[in-house]
Order: C-alpha cells, then structure tokens, then sequence
C-alpha cells in the first residue's frame, strides 16, 4: 500500500456508539489518528481553540444532524476560522440537497452514515489531500462537477458579514475583490494589468494577493489559483478570457 500523510481527525457526533465505532473501524489504519471527539458543535469548537499544535486536526467528521449548532453551522464556523481544515459531513441519509448545502457550507464530503469503513479510510484520505468527495463523485480541478459548479457559479459571493443561522453561501474567506484579483491572475493577467482592469493601484493588487495568500495560508500566487479553482470560487482561465474578450468588443 502507498504511504500516506498522517491524518489527525476529530469526530464530532452526539451518539457515544457512533463514535466508538469510528474508532473501531479506523484502530487499524496507520496513517489516520484520531486526536479528540465532540458531542456536539460546541465542544468542538471549544476544543479546536484550545488544541496544541500536535493535537490539531487536519480533518472533522461531523454529523449533519448535531444538536445545538447543526453540523452545517459548525462546517461554517469551522471553515471560515480554519480554511486549511477539511470537513467530512456525515447523514442518516443521502440527498443531493443536503450534499449542496453541505459544500456550500464549506464541506469537503458529504455521505451517509451507512458509509462502509474502507471507503471512508479513502474519503479521509482524500479530503486530507485537498480533493471534494461527494458521494461517489471526485471533484477535482478541471474536471469539477459541472451542475454543482455551475449552480455554485449562480449564488452571490459570500461577504464579510456574518450569515443568519441556516444560510449556507458558498464559503470562501476571500472579499469580492479578492475574487475578482485571483480570476484576473487565472487568466494571465500581471499586476500592472489587473490594477489597469480593476482601475486600482499596482499596490492595491499586491496588498490583495498578500491578503490572499495570507488567508489561504499559501506561498503563491499560483498556489491560490489552484486552490480557488478546486473549490470553484472562480472559473477556468478559459471562461474568465471568454468573458473579457466578450466584454471587450
């Protein structure tokens, strides 16, 4: 078998016998250990603030159906105060409205409990590695879900402000501009050229790409590229060059 990356996960479920029965399926898989367990959205939060750097997880598996703060409550919260955290939601049942809601809350997989113990050893893994799972369908970067992408591609952005409970906009901690910044940079465009497009100062875009890359925790700017365009935040440089050509003529 091919090494892994080791994985700290945290379960975040309010049902003792589930959890135990996490920790039964994964004893044996060497490359996942399990740091710490929830009962619900609240101890999870408060143990994530207060984990030690070799207790931090890299991946939550959350149950969808938390009392309190509801499993998509907590992937928000969870996402937008640790973007490089990858969340596994977890439902009694499947449903594609329950999966979009779930990667629109920011989840990186969606799946029903009923999920077999090697496939979840794989969804973990891949979540781990940055890929969205959901159900049986890998969304990776360019061959993206199309339907999913192109319903994502139809919402507003999500803003700084923070959502009523129970809205879900698609998440992503970057400001409209932000957006705007990474779309011209996937597109070819250089920072004289995106500050002539946006009618902003070449300064102006350099403080955008370090807020940027600062936020993601990335080095690059084309590491944030990647990273946006796997999580569908900005189209294929294709698209984006379309769409200016076309508003160029």
């Amino acid at each position: 078998m091919a090494s892994h990356a080791t994985i700290r996960l945290l379960i975040v479920d309010d049902h003792p016998l589930f959890r135990q029965g996490v920790r039964w399926a994964l004893a044996n898989t060497q490359d996942i250990t399990i740091v710490g367990e929830a009962a619900n959205g609240r101890e999870a939060l408060d143990w994530l603030a207060r984990a030690r750097p070799a207790q931090e997880p890299n991946v939550l598996l959350v149950d969808l159906n938390l009392p309190g703060i509801s499993g998509l409550d907590l992937t928000q919260q969870v996402r937008r105060r640790y973007p490089r955290l990858g969340v596994v939601v977890l439902s009694m049942h499947e449903s594609d409205e329950q999966a979009f809601n779930a990667l629109r809350a920011g989840a990186a997989a969606y799946r029903s409990k009923d999920v077999k113990p090697e496939a979840l050893i794989e969804i973990l893994r891949r979540v781990a590695r940055g890929e969205y799972v959901i159900n049986d369908v890998v969304l990776e970067e360019p061959r993206v879900a199309s339907r999913l992408l192109s319903q994502f591609r139809t919402l507003p952005q999500a803003t700084s402000s923070t959502p009523e409970i129970g809205e879900f906009p698609i998440f992503t901690p970057l400001s409209d501009r932000e957006i705007e910044v990474l779309e011209r940079i996937a597109a070819g465009g250089s920072n004289r050229e995106i500050a002539d497009a946006l009618k902003i100062s070449t300064q102006t875009v350099k403080n955008h790409i370090s807020s940027i890359l600062r936020k993601l925790s990335l080095n690059d700017r084309t590491q944030a590229v990647i990273f946006a365009l796997r999580r569908g935040w900005i189209e294929t440089p294709t698209a984006i060059r379309q769409e200016h050509d076309e508003t160029e003529e």
